[in-house]
């Protein structure tokens, strides 16, 4: 098992470390973000493991994380998974979903993707003033499909006998990781987004792996205010090497 005082020391594999100029912040205003990247083709679980355990994140072939000048501000938190319970929301939630099948397989590219990807970053565009133009083919298998090798999976909800919410996650040694998640507005009646988190911690369960990985928590951000509705959690402040301990700490219902 993955435990919070493991140092890696397996051979790390060829990377390209650089970092972007600044732009726009999306989480808080009057602030920029600079972000540091590693380029990965080989990842290997147990690395990929390593990284996202101490703050990063991945797209594609691609991990990374903040390092914005004179900010602090994006705390990586995660679920405890042993100790969840289910709140009576949440439970309305699986409800809603009982004829919702679940599909579990590599993350692929079809047009249904890409529509229904499309579909919902117009409706937050309009509903909460996303910046969004449709995304191509191209962009949509670097971000989601390439990368993922044996851990990344795509989880899809399929209701009506169509596609109607995609999840992307990586399997880890210690958890899951949730990557990103999309659905059809067309059933916001069926709180996808909670019950998609919902299905990461039972799988997560089945799969006897302590904790769900949830990205980044930034106070006063709405985009993120559903995250501590899924307690216990816990945070880590920072982003250690790979050679370092990552320290996670208990992270209060806010």
């Amino acid at each position: 098992m993955f435990m919070n005082d493991t140092i890696f020391t397996d051979t790390e594999p060829l990377s390209t470390d650089f970092c972007m100029l600044d732009y726009e912040c999306a989480y808080l205003p009057n602030k920029s973000v600079r972000m540091h990247y590693k380029h990965i083709e080989e990842a290997s679980q147990s690395y990929n493991t390593a990284l996202i355990h101490r703050g990063w994140r991945r797209f594609g072939c691609y991990y990374f994380h903040p390092i914005c000048n004179g900010c602090n501000e994006c705390k990586s938190i995660r679920i405890d998974v042993n100790d969840f319970t289910l709140t009576k929301s949440q439970r309305k939630s699986v409800k809603r979903n009982s004829e919702t099948e679940i599909i579990i397989q590599k993350p692929s590219l079809t047009q249904g993707h890409l529509d229904l990807y499309n579909k919902y970053h117009a409706f937050k565009h309009h509903k909460d003033d996303w910046s969004h133009r449709n995304i191509s083919p191209r962009e949509y298998k670097e971000n989601f499909v390439e990368g993922a090798h044996e851990f990344g999976k795509e989880v899809l909800y399929v209701k009506d006998d169509k596609l109607i919410g995609v999840d992307l996650v990586d399997i880890l040694d210690d958890g899951i990781s949730s990557i990103y998640f999309y659905y059809d507005p067309n059933y916001a009646r069926l709180s996808l987004g909670t019950y998609s988190l919902l299905y990461q911690i039972e799988l997560a369960k089945v799969l006897e792996l302590p904790w769900v990985y949830l990205g980044y928590w930034v106070d006063g951000c709405k985009a993120f205010a559903y995250k501590p509705n899924f307690q216990p959690q816990e945070i880590l402040d920072g982003f250690p090497k790979i050679d370092q301990v990552a320290n996670w700490e208990t992270f209060p219902k806010i």
